[in-house]
């Protein structure tokens, strides 16, 4: 019965991809281990679609978010809710860079005149389509990078390329179960079949790091870029601890509790891909062995990824590494651009944000720091230090636009050239305020969180990079790519300030006394205003109840 209902969806499966007329779907994964004991693992889902026939007809691509482009003029638009922190200086980088908690920045069509107003709307109408929070995104913190972010898309018009782009983020946000099921849902296949069918929300949450995100971008389908075509990238990250599985080895069943149930009827690839450079320190094996291995040349050594082409035909597969030594030897290898940040400062009056660049290359890197302040962590611009002094070279350009209290966040964009070899470091002090007491979170004294720096690059390609960036639909397109530098985009790990707090227990002891002082008080007080009392003469006939009552108290005494 079970194989006859795998056969009657592979059917309507393939007979709706036969009815699908510009449309394509692709999906891939990539595995990797990650010095010292963890195990990187990232998909992606892909469906590309003329944007004619997208706003008429859905056929593989999810209706729902087609009609929020549409509907909201977007022109590219990024969306990552993340759990945990990326580990640059020891993991390396990953394929796609996300923000603790809830990211969202989306450029608008030239012709939207109120973006303001489209930006509200559109993180409203996104928090109901991926049950998250994201309707607590308002101008107070909304900014405009100038600098840091520009399309990876084709955009109409270039000019006015930063006039058009809103960003926004929010530290606090909890991604869970009821993020990952509305975010399945826009597959063709949903979590049926396909690579979706392994994420497995009760083995997925266990990990170190957990991140979903949804890009939307348009791309040109030719050189002159006179068509183009609409992007939905869905991506899944996730960074296993061996510690968790109990063994250096690991396979599906090990990482999603299940095989993979073949690839998705409606995709015209689906590929795997593992990492095997570091099999000359770290040697295992690969059940079953790949297909084929693809080799790139860049910078510092090679690349080598094994691939297995996926079929859609209902067979579980169950992929793994064995491990020919226990002994692992972890070797890492530092990024050629790695940062830090932390808070400085004591006491409930003045503080500071620290963010250390560590530039490992022997050739200067042009970087631009964006850092998003909110509205109730005001940083002064005159106590700006970059390695100590208030004036420094290495400043190419600047941008500060002050915030308002309870109405617009504090935004700094800093352009640096980092010398070789060197470390910069970025100092800037805020003051701590009051807020209103309806303002405080229902965990006040646990701090409040500041929202991750974004970091801007152009760095040199190598062999020490975790993965490639992802400049084509596919990873062939890019291991055989022979670019010298390539722009990236990192986001710092996230920070928390104590702000001055009140004693939110003195309204707790007040209630509760003035409740025990009602209660004790309210019984006398009741029994004179509603009884009344009556004086009992003398010589009154004795009850047959208060006779035996009478009888035993002399017995008992």
């Amino acid at each position: 019965m079970e194989r006859l209902r795998h056969l009657i969806f592979f059917f309507c499966m393939t007979l709706k991809a036969l009815c699908v007329h510009g449309d394509d779907f692709k999906e891939e994964m990539f595995i990797k281990p990650l010095p010292p004991t963890h195990l990187y693992v990232d998909f992606q889902f892909i469906t590309s679609v003329t944007t004619d026939s997208y706003f008429e007809h859905s056929h593989l691509s999810p209706r729902s978010l087609g009609e929020i482009i549409s509907r909201f003029q977007v022109e590219e638009l990024h969306l990552t809710l993340t759990e945990g922190q990326w580990r640059h200086h020891q993991w390396g980088y990953p394929v796609l860079d996300a923000a603790p908690g809830a990211e969202l920045y989306a450029w608008f069509s030239p012709e939207v005149t109120n973006i303001d107003t489209q930006w509200r709307k559109l993180s409203a109408t996104l928090s109901g389509l991926f049950c998250a929070s994201l309707n607590f995104i308002d101008n107070f913190n909304t900014v405009t990078p100038q600098m840091a972010l520009w399309p990876t898309g084709a955009f109409k018009n270039s000019e006015n390329v930063t006039a058009q782009l809103r960003y926004a983020s929010l530290p606090r946000e909890i991604v869970c179960t009821e993020n990952l099921t509305p975010w399945k849902k826009l597959l063709p296949c949903e979590s049926s079949r396909g690579f979706s069918a392994l994420l497995n929300s009760r083995m997925i949450h266990n990990t170190n790091y957990h991140s979903i995100g949804v890009h939307v971008r348009k791309k040109c389908m030719s050189k002159q870029c006179t068509e183009t075509e609409l992007e939905i990238k869905q991506t899944v990250a996730l960074v296993y601890d061996y510690k968790i599985i109990n063994s250096y080895d690991w396979s599906f069943r090990k990482l999603f509790g299940q095989g993979l149930p073949g690839a998705c009827p409606l995709s015209s690839a689906s590929r795997i891909y593992v990492e095997i450079s570091s099999n000359d320190t770290q040697p295992f094996k690969l059940v079953p062995p790949p297909e084929r291995i693809l080799t790139s040349k860049r910078g510092y050594g090679d690349i080598q990824l094994a691939v297995y082409d996926v079929e859609p035909d209902g067979q579980m597969i169950n992929i793994g590494a064995k491990h020919e030594s226990k002994n692992k030897v972890a070797v890492t290898i530092p990024p050629p651009l790695h940062f830090n940040r932390y808070v400085l400062g004591y006491g409930k009056e003045f503080g500071g944000i620290v963010t250390e660049l560590i530039n490992n290359c022997f050739t200067s890197i042009n970087v631009v720091v964006l850092e998003n302040a909110p509205w109730w962590l005001p940083i002064q611009l005159s106590s700006l230090r970059i390695n100590g002094e208030a004036e420094s070279k290495i400043v190419l350009s600047q941008y500060y636009s002050p915030g308002r209290s309870r109405q617009k966040p504090y935004h700094l964009e800093l352009l640096l050239k980092l010398p070789p070899r060197s470390t910069t470091t970025i100092t800037i002090d805020f003051e701590f305020v009051f807020l209103k007491w309806q303002e405080y979170p229902p965990d006040a004294n646990h701090g409040f969180y500041i929202g991750s720096a974004l970091i801007a690059a152009n760095l040199p390609t190598g062999k020490n990079l975790t993965s490639l960036p992802i400049t084509g639909s596919t990873f062939d397109s890019v291991i055989n790519a022979s670019q010298l530098w390539y722009p990236v985009l990192f986001r710092s790990n996230g920070a928390m300030v104590s702000l001055p707090t009140p004693d939110f227990s003195m309204p707790y002891n007040v209630i509760c006394l003035a409740c025990t002082v009602v209660a004790l008080a309210f019984g006398p007080l009741h029994n004179i205003c509603t009884k009344e009392l009556v004086l009992k003469p003398a010589g009154t006939p004795v009850s047959l109840t208060q006779k035996i009552l009478n009888l035993f108290k002399r017995k008992k005494d």
